[in-house]
């Protein structure tokens, strides 16, 4: 019998993998787990302290400072300041990358979502979920959609919650995020030989959600990888 069970999303910004994973998560009773909100709050806690976020070392100074918190519903504290908001920002997302490429910071955050995912089932979407946070996942999908179509749906979110900017700018800053994940040295962003591959580019989210359920129940139930 099967106590626990995790399912790893990966996959490269704007891929919509935090909807379809909340959504999956919720269909199943499984514990949601945004690691991309991790590194986020950190971002804006980096910005906050008016450190350059290209300075890898000033950054680390910061990990024992930062304590960061998923609550249901989505809510993120950093340093008990909810930061929900905040860190969907522009500066945030065009400095994220960077935070998330350094290795003790990861190695810091790492930590505490293999301790969140220790002892419920979970869905976990990220970067490096599959490969590196959890790679004994018991599912993994790889979630890829063509960077314009990212684009796409990034610049129309932002404009739904009054974020200013221009559909050019959301794809070189996703292009730019794309290299940066892929390039690192520490856990880069790459498929796991055992994920499953999804191109969403031409589906809803419910048909994802809907995909991925699907697989789910397939796995468990021993027809299908």
């Amino acid at each position: 019998m099967i106590n626990r069970i995790s399912i790893a999303i990966d996959g490269p910004a704007a891929a919509g993998k935090s909807t379809v994973a909340k959504l999956v998560a919720a269909r199943l009773g499984f514990t949601y787990i945004d690691t991309g909100a991790m590194y986020r709050a950190f971002t804006y806690f980096v910005l906050k302290r008016g450190i350059n976020p290209k300075d890898e070392q000033a950054c680390d100074a910061l990990i024992p400072e930062v304590h960061i918190q998923l609550k249901p519903g989505g809510v993120v504290l950093c340093n008990d300041e909810d930061v929900t908001h905040a860190i969907r920002e522009v500066d945030v997302s065009s400095n994220v990358s960077d935070i998330a490429s350094y290795k003790q910071i990861r190695l810091a955050l790492v930590d505490q979502q293999r301790a969140m995912a220790k002892n419920s089932s979970v869905v976990m979407d990220g970067r490096d979920i599959g490969t590196y946070v959890l790679p004994d996942a018991d599912i993994k999908i790889f979630q890829i959609a063509s960077v314009e179509t990212r684009a796409v749906r990034r610049y129309e979110e932002n404009l739904s919650k009054n974020i200013a900017c221009t559909l050019e700018s959301v794809e070189e800053d996703l292009r730019r995020r794309d290299y940066i994940d892929s390039h690192r040295d520490f856990a880069p962003l790459k498929p796991a030989p055992d994920s499953i591959l999804i191109d969403t580019s031409f589906m809803s989210v419910e048909e994802v959600v809907e995909r991925i359920i699907d697989i789910i129940a397939r796995k468990l139930s021993g027809l299908t990888k």
